[in-house]
């Protein structure tokens, strides 16, 4: 899918693809879900988290649902909400860490006209003390779960195996050091270089 029309006869305005869904991905501690909630208070839009909608649909817990079930069951509910999603207008999407994983699930987010898949990119070691940050959150009754911590020792592994996927993003944004704002305001920037967005929210 070609995002940005090729420049034709010389004076004739650039061609920009309506943006319609602003998708996040990227490893766990990215902060896919603080930036997604940012943005879309920014554009006036609605802000999803992947794994809110898994929950929802499955009355269970991501957790409950690898613990009982399994990864490739948790995978295929995935899978559907992602489906179920392509069809939203104007919303902000946070992916789980391994959406992009799956072979359709990832076709679709970066062929389907209307979306932006963006990459929030950060050095490994940034990411999993954010997520060991959040996990002492968590014990004190806030903050995420992330049941893949039970095993750091393969994090690095799944991390590397994924990077690829992550980078056949449309954008690719740095976080390492940044703010979430600050990180919403270059997704922004870069998103408006290549997308047409629509009135923003005020």
């Amino acid at each position: 899918m070609e995002k940005v029309a090729q420049q034709g006869v010389e004076g004739q305005p650039e061609v920009r693809q309506k943006l319609s869904r602003l998708i996040l991905t990227g490893f766990m501690g990215a902060g896919k879900s603080t930036v997604g909630a940012i943005l879309a208070r920014e554009l006036g839009w609605r802000f999803f988290d992947l794994d809110d909608v898994i929950e929802a649909a499955s009355q269970l817990t991501v957790a409950e649902i690898f613990r009982d079930h399994g990864e490739a069951s948790f995978r295929q509910r995935e899978r559907q909400a992602v489906r179920q999603l392509s069809h939203e207008e104007k919303i902000v999407l946070a992916l789980g860490g391994g959406t992009v994983e799956d072979e359709s699930s990832r076709t679709l987010l970066v062929h389907s006209p209307g979306n932006c898949l963006v990459f929030l990119d950060a050095k490994l070691t940034e990411l999993l003390a954010r997520c060991t940050r959040e996990g002492e959150q968590g014990r004190a009754g806030q903050g995420k779960v992330r049941p893949l911590l039970a095993a750091p020792e393969a994090l690095a592994a799944r991390h590397e195996r994924r990077l690829p996927h992550y980078q056949s993003a449309h954008i690719t944004v740095v976080t390492t050091g940044l703010a979430p704002r600050t990180v919403a305001n270059h997704v922004l920037e870069q998103v408006g270089k290549q997308w047409l967005i629509e009135e923003r929210g005020l």
